[in-house]
C-alpha cells in the first residue's frame, strides 16, 4: 500500500467535512494507510445507485504518529530497558508512571475538550505497513467512553489508553510475534489511530446495530459460491464478537438468502451469536492497565431487544411450526441471522457491502478484507462506518490434490476444507491436543501449555504442525482453544478437528483468521462426522518428546508430506513411516 501523508490536526475532529489528520510528523503505520485510504480512493469511488440508501463514511479519526511513540520511548529514559525481563503487567505500569510528549498534549487535550462520544484507541503499528506480516490483533486496542463532563478526568482516560497501546509494543506476545515472523531485529514504532466509535447508546451501553468484516475472497466457499464470490460476517454490537472469533452470521454476498450449512433452525439457534459487546456507559470499573476490555461490557440479546435494536436483525423461531419467522414475532428464541435485511431486503445492506467490497478491491489492486459497523437509527439513514482495509494473500500456483490422494495409503489426514495453497515438506515436529482427554473446561490451560512449548520450538528454529479441536483462537474458550498468535507462532501448519459436541462452523472474521492468511499458514479442516479421519493411532505410537496430559509433542524420523490444494478445496498430510 503506498505510503500516505495527512494534514496537521487543527482541533476539527468534529468537523463534518474534516478527513482524518495528524498530530506529530511521523509514520502512519498500517492501520492509518488503510483508512486513510478508504476515505481518500473508496468512498468517493463508490456508485450512487448502489449505495443511495446508506450513509457511507470513515468515521472522523486523528492518527498520532510514530514520532510521538520514538519521544514518548527516548524523554522517558525507556529506550534502553530489559521488557523481556518483565512481565507484560509491569511494562503496562511502567508505561502508565511515563509521561506523553509536551508536543503531543494540547492537541489531545483538545479533543477531550469538544469530543463527548466513545472513542476507540487503535494500534496503527509501523512494521504491519512496511512489512509482509499482518500483525492483526498483535498489538491492543482500548475503548474508552469519553463520557464524563469534566474534560481533566476524559483526558486522563485517553492519556492511559494512549499508554497502553505504546506498551504493548513490548508485551511478550508481541516480541514472541515478532521473532517468530523473523522480524524481531526490524526497529518498530506505534502509531494510535483516535477514532469515533460507531453506535448509539442505550442507556449504560453504546454500540452499533450491526459490526462486520467482508473479504473480497473466500478460502471456504460454501454451496455454489466460489472463492472470488467473498464472504461476510455479521454480528450485534462491537466488531470485538467477530475479531475475537466469537460466533457471527456468515454469508457469501452473492447469495445472501442461503444460510450456512445447518441441520435445521434448532442447529442454527445452538451455534449462533447469543452475547454481544459494547462500550460501558455507566458506573467505571476499577482500572486495570492490562485490560482492554477495561471499558466494555458483554451483554445478551434480552438487553438488545430492551433497546429495540432487534426487528432488523432477528428472525423467531416458531415452536408450533418448528420455522423461523423474520422479525421480533411472539415469544419465541431469536436468531440472529439478519433475515430482514438479507432475505427480505428491507434495507439493502448486502448491495451496499458487495458495492464497498469491490470499490476497495479496485484501488488497491488485489483482494481486500473490510471492517465496518453500521447504525440504524430510527428517522435517520442508516449508516455504515469503514473501519479498516488490509490486503489479503489469495491462493496462487496450482498444487493439485486428488480424489485418490485423498485415499492414499500412509496419510495422517485429509480434509476438503483448507485455507491456502502450497507444499511443506519440512516439518518433523507436531503438537497435538490427546483426543482421549479433551474437554473444553481445560483450553485456557491447554493455551498456557502450548505457549510454552512454542516458545522452546521457535528458540530451536523447528517449525510445526499443531493440530487440535474446535475454532483455534476463538476468545470464547467453549468453542476452542483461546490462543493468541504469538503463543503458537511457529506453527506452520494447523489442523482443525471437531469432537461431538465441539462442532463450530468455521471463523472466517477473526484477526486470528486474517493472520493465517497474511502469513501463509496452510490450514485444514477435519470435521468428525466427515468421510475423512485422523491417524491418531500413529501419533500415539510415536514417543513423545513432551506430554503435559493435555497437549504432547512427537518428533518424526523424517518430515511430513503437506500438500494443501486452495483451488480444489482439498489437502493432505502424509507420513511414511521409516
Amino acid at each position: 500500500m503506498a505510503a500516505r501523508t495527512l494534514p496537521a490536526f487543527r482541533r476539527q475532529l468534529l468537523d463534518p467535512v474534516a478527513g482524518p489528520t495528524r498530530i506529530g510528523a511521523g509514520a502512519l503505520g498500517g492501520k492509518a494507510s488503510g483508512l486513510v485510504a478508504l476515505h481518500e480512493d473508496v468512498i468517493h469511488s463508490l456508485p450512487p445507485a448502489a449505495t443511495a440508501e446508506f450513509v457511507i463514511d470513515v468515521p472522523r479519526l486523528v492518527v498520532v504518529a510514530t514520532d510521538v511513540f520514538t519521544s514518548f520511548i527516548h524523554d522517558n529514559g525507556l529506550a534502553d530497558a530489559e521488557w523481556s525481563e518483565l512481565s507484560d503487567r509491569r511494562i503496562a505500569g511502567i508505561c502508565q508512571q511515563a509521561h506523553l510528549p509536551p508536543i503531543c498534549l494540547g492537541d489531545l487535550r483538545s479533543l477531550t475538550e469538544t469530543v463527548h462520544q466513545p472513542l476507540a484507541v487503535r494500534s496503527s503499528s509501523l512494521l504491519e505497513d512496511a512489512l509482509a506480516h499482518p500483525f492483526a490483533g498483535v498489538y491492543a486496542t482500548k475503548m474508552i467512553p469519553n463520557r464524563r463532563l469534566d474534560p481533566d478526568y476524559r483526558f486522563g482516560q485517553l492519556d492511559s489508553a494512549l499508554k497502553f497501546v505504546f506498551a504493548s509494543t513490548f508485551f511478550a506476545g508481541a516480541r514472541s510475534y515478532r521473532e517468530a515472523v523473523g522480524v524481531a531485529d526490524h526497529p518498530e514504532a506505534m502509531a494510535v489511530v483516535v477514532q469515533e466509535v460507531i453506535g448509539r447508546r442505550h442507556g449504560a451501553r453504546f454500540y452499533p446495530d450491526i459490526s462486520g468484516v467482508a473479504r473480497s475472497w473466500n478460502p471456504y466457499p460454501m454451496g455454489r459460491s466460489r472463492p472470488e464470490d467473498g464472504v461476510v460476517n455479521l454480528a450485534l454490537g462491537l466488531g470485538k464478537q467477530i475479531v475475537d472469533g466469537g460466533l457471527s452470521w456468515t454469508y457469501a454476498p452473492n447469495r445472501p438468502q442461503a444460510p450456512p450449512p445447518a441441520a435445521g433452525p434448532q442447529d442454527l439457534l445452538r451455534n449462533s451469536q447469543t452475547t454481544f459487546w459494547a462500550v460501558n456507559m455507566g458506573p467505571p470499573p476499577l482500572p486495570d492497565p492490562l485490560r482492554e476490555e477495561e471499558h466494555l461490557v458483554q451483554a445478551d440479546l434480552t438487553a438488545a431487544e430492551e433497546d429495540g435494536v432487534l426487528p432488523l436483525l432477528v428472525s423467531t423461531f416458531d415452536g408450533e411450526t418448528g420455522r423461523l419467522r423474520p422479525g421480533v414475532q411472539g415469544q419465541g428464541p431469536r436468531l440472529l441471522d439478519f433475515s430482514p435485511l438479507l432475505q427480505h431486503r428491507l434495507l439493502p445492506l448486502n448491495d451496499v457491502v458487495r458495492a464497498v467490497l469491490a470499490a476497495a478491491e479496485a484501488a488497491a489492486g488485489q483482494a481486500v478484507e473490510l471492517e465496518f459497523a453500521v447504525t440504524l437509527a430510527e428517522g435517520a439513514p442508516p449508516r455504515l462506518g469503514l473501519l479498516q482495509m488490509r490486503p489479503m494473500a489469495v491462493a496462487e500456483g496450482d498444487v493439485e490434490v486428488s480424489e485418490a490422494d485423498l485415499a492414499a495409503p500412509d496419510l495422517l489426514l485429509a480434509s476438503e476444507h483448507v485455507l491456502g495453497n502450497g507444499t511443506r515438506d519440512d516439518l518433523r515436529d507436531v503438537v497435538y491436543l490427546r483426543p482421549d482427554v479433551f474437554d473444553a473446561r481445560h483450553t485456557p490451560r491447554i493455551a498456557a501449555e502450548l505457549e510454552t512449548l512454542n516458545r522452546g520450538l521457535v528458540a530451536a528454529g523447528r517449525p510445526y504442525l499443531l493440530l487440535g479441536f474446535g475454532r483455534w483462537g476463538s476468545s470464547d474458550p467453549w468453542l476452542g482453544v483461546p490462543v493468541t498468535w504469538p503463543q503458537i507462532g511457529g506453527a506452520r501448519v494447523i489442523v482443525e478437528a471437531t469432537l461431538p459436541g465441539l462442532e463450530p462452523e468455521l471463523s472466517q472474521g477473526s484477526h486470528f483468521f486474517h493472520n493465517l492468511i497474511g502469513l501463509r499458514i496452510l490450514y485444514l479442516s477435519v470435521p468428525h462426522r466427515g468421510p475423512r479421519r485422523i491417524a491418531w493411532e500413529r501419533l500415539d505410537r510415536l514417543p513423545a518428546i513432551d506430554d503435559t496430559g493435555l497437549v504432547r509433542h512427537v518428533r518424526l524420523d523424517r518430515p511430513l508430506s503437506v500438500r494443501v490444494d486452495g483451488r480444489r478445496g482439498r489437502g493432505v498430510v502424509t507420513y511414511h513411516d521409516a
